[in-house]
């Protein structure tokens, strides 16, 4: 007679039922599933399934240090880079035995504190962290105690720690260069506020060297919030000003669909106007005629960022120097960076 699924199955009853032994039993759900023979691995597995057995978790990181848990810090889970990054991180953690708890902090220190204690409660044997700015005190005991931490797109000044993210200075070299190969020569950047994020301020800072270093291009920085008709005034002073051929570039996709937005309350085609905008969104290629992105490798960046913790993890280079690695961006050009395409008669060049 076929076992009764049980809600709380032991470890024991997995064993009875399966032919086996306790030990390996722990052995099949403690990662050392290659000691054990096939047939071995196919009835315990089975026999599982039969009973509803889950193995606790939180309970076997407690007896034997691991609890094949990772965990992932982000800024701002409403972000799409954030969503498509952290699917990156979770396919990573699956393949290689882990699970992964995820924490959201709004760009909030106070919440960031004390998301890093729970995180900590539940023993995580790593942790890829979106830092909403400084390194707070319970990130720098983490590291003190020896957990593995990767930086992810967001360093921390003064922090050492494995870090993987974009290129942000290629990245507005890319965009700047795309930009001006196309004629336009009034360019305005925008970004969400620039605060502590490392991201925003490379981007930023960067922006203004390339205008520093090329007298025929014109532009200006804002990092306004993106509420309200705040971008839309931005954009139109903005052309009021510089005239044409001119051409806003996106620090990343909430900007961007703010500046899309914007442009069509302004009655302004894109292209007449140019738009690049820092990040592949999926709607980019809907709106017509098509928006120029900067795409980052999301799902590279989270499978490195899990590499990263592994190798940490594995001793194969735990008190290394920390490494950083940058990715460049894939530029996917589309009709909203197209000037000449564009009815430019009255434009003011």
């Amino acid at each position: 007679m076929p076992a009764r699924p049980s809600r709380h199955a032991t470890i024991l009853e997995v064993a009875r039922e399966a032919g086996a032994s306790k030990t390996s039993v722990s052995r099949y759900f403690g990662g050392e599933r290659e000691r054990l023979s096939p047939a071995l691995r196919q009835r315990i597995g089975e026999a599982a399934r039969r009973l509803g057995y889950r193995p606790n978790q939180i309970a076997r990181g407690l007896k034997g240090g691991r609890s094949r848990l990772l965990g992932m810090l982000v800024a701002d889970i409403r972000n799409p880079y954030s969503i498509a990054v952290m699917h990156g991180v979770e396919q990573a953690c699956r393949e290689h035995g882990y699970s992964l708890l995820v924490a959201n902090t709004d760009n909030d220190p106070v919440q960031e504190r004390t998301h890093l204690s729970l995180l900590a409660s539940y023993r995580v044997e790593g942790l890829v962290i979106n830092a909403a700015g400084r390194p707070t005190r319970e990130l720098q005991a983490m590291a003190e105690q020896g957990l593995p931490l990767v930086l992810l797109d967001r360093w921390l000044e003064s922090f050492g720690a494995d870090g993987v993210g974009l290129d942000n200075a290629l990245a507005i070299d890319m965009a700047v260069d795309h930009l001006s190969e196309q004629g336009y020569r009034h360019l305005l950047f925008l970004s969400e506020p620039v605060g502590l994020a490392s991201p925003r301020q490379q981007r930023w800072q960067r922006f203004e060297q390339r205008l520093s270093e090329e007298p025929v291009l014109h532009g200006e920085r804002h990092d306004p919030t993106l509420d309200g008709t705040a971008v839309s005034a931005i954009i139109s002073a903005f052309l009021a000003r510089a005239g044409r051929p001119a051409a806003v570039l996106c620090a990343n996709g909430n900007v961007t669909l703010a500046a899309t937005r914007a442009l069509q309350a302004l009655g302004i085609r894109l292209g007449e106007v140019g738009l690049l905008g820092i990040d592949e969104l999926d709607w980019c290629s809907l709106v017509p005629p098509g928006i120029t992105t900067l795409a980052q490798p999301t799902e590279a960046i989270g499978r490195v960022a899990v590499q990263q913790l592994l190798a940490r993890l594995d001793g194969s280079g735990p008190t290394s120097p920390p490494r950083h690695v940058l990715f460049p961006p894939t530029l996917i050009e589309r009709g909203s960076t197209r000037f000449a395409a564009c009815d430019i008669d009255n434009a003011n060049i």
